[in-house]
């Protein structure tokens, strides 16, 4: 969501954006695309159950399309236009204050990533390195990504090489020099990364939310893309574009939050965009979380129940008022 220029909470928005872009080479193994070649060469692991995993994930919990594809903003869940799967887009303008444009990541060999190499992807979406050598705006939540095993890494970068190209021209991004300069340094990844304990509910929730980036939109953040001390997930934080003006919710369980959901309510709401008869604004991305498995949104709402409750009440269906708590304006601000 952009930690250094705006709440990463419009990130979300933007959400996803650089990458769907990194397969580490170098990982002990000197040999390019050396761990790629493994998993590939692996006879358990059929390309057929890598591209359905690389589908699951982009089109899914990692939001991939919903920056890199132009998306209908008014419809519910925000989907993709048809025939612009991974073809780029434009950031919305309210939400970035320069020119962001996402790449085409299509395998349309002129305008997209057809010719950019495995490992160039790979370091695009874990290291955020682009395939010409840029650094890649924070808004790509390559720092999230850096946590993707090397067994999922390779079916996105699999599942991304086999979807239809998209012939569109995208502007190349040219981050202005403050964002330049507050770009944290590079940080290669050097080490194996295994996949998580998925019997375990609990690191498959936490696995599955920080592919999401869940915090980018519901942790407030200040002027320089810092969370907020004491507001983790908490809401709060201003997201605005061409879907309205909404603020995040407060998605811990306290009180002021979703303590009242139980399981079935929060698959209901994940699958729907609705909150009994209450819609989400498209903001809220259901469109790429309504076909997740029962058993991971499950493990989704498991690992959301362990967090630390924090009282910060966020109503949109409120007028908006000044809060002192995070310092936006948003519901209920006043209340807090």
């Amino acid at each position: 969501m952009v930690r250094q220029f705006m709440p990463r909470a419009s990130k979300m928005a933007v959400l996803a954006t650089l990458g769907l872009a990194i397969l580490v080479v170098a990982l002990n193994d000197p040999s390019p695309g050396g761990r790629l070649a493994r998993a590939k060469d692996r006879k358990s692991d059929p390309m057929r159950e890598r591209l359905a995993r690389g589908r699951y994930l982009v089109e899914g919990p990692m939001l991939c399309f919903a920056c890199h594809s132009e998306v209908d903003w008014k419809a519910p869940g925000a989907p993709e236009l048809k025939g612009q799967k991974g073809g780029g887009a434009r950031f919305p303008e309210e939400a970035i204050p320069f020119p962001l444009y996402s790449p085409n990541i299509s395998p349309d060999a002129e305008t997209g990533a057809g010719t950019w190499t495995d490992e160039q992807l790979a370091r695009a979406i874990r290291e955020g390195i682009g395939h010409d050598g840029r650094r890649l705006s924070p808004v790509m939540p390559y720092l999230n990504y850096r946590v993707l095993s090397d067994e999922d890494l390779a079916s996105v970068v699999a599942y991304l090489r086999s979807i239809p190209p998209v012939h569109n021209v995208v502007p190349k991004t040219e981050l202005p020099e403050p964002v330049m300069n507050s770009l944290p340094p590079p940080m290669p990844v050097t080490a194996p990364v295994p996949q998580p304990d998925f019997s375990n509910s609990i690191k498959r929730g936490e696995y599955l939310v920080q592919l999401g980036d869940c915090a980018g939109c519901h942790t407030p953040t200040d002027q320089q893309g810092r969370p907020l001390p004491g507001l983790d997930f908490a809401g709060g934080a201003p997201l605005k574009g061409p879907w309205g003006e909404v603020a995040s919710t407060n998605i811990t369980s306290d009180p002021s939050g979703i303590s009242y959901y139980n399981r079935r309510l929060f698959l209901q709401v994940m699958r729907t965009g609705r909150v009994r008869t209450r819609q989400l604004n498209p903001i809220m991305l259901t469109s790429r979380y309504r076909y997740m498995t029962d058993e991971d949104l499950t493990a989704i709402y498991s690992y959301l129940r362990t967090l630390p409750q924090v009282s910060h009440r966020v109503d949109n269906t409120e007028p908006p008022r000044p809060c002192k708590r995070c310092g936006f304006v948003h519901g209920f601000g006043d209340r807090n």
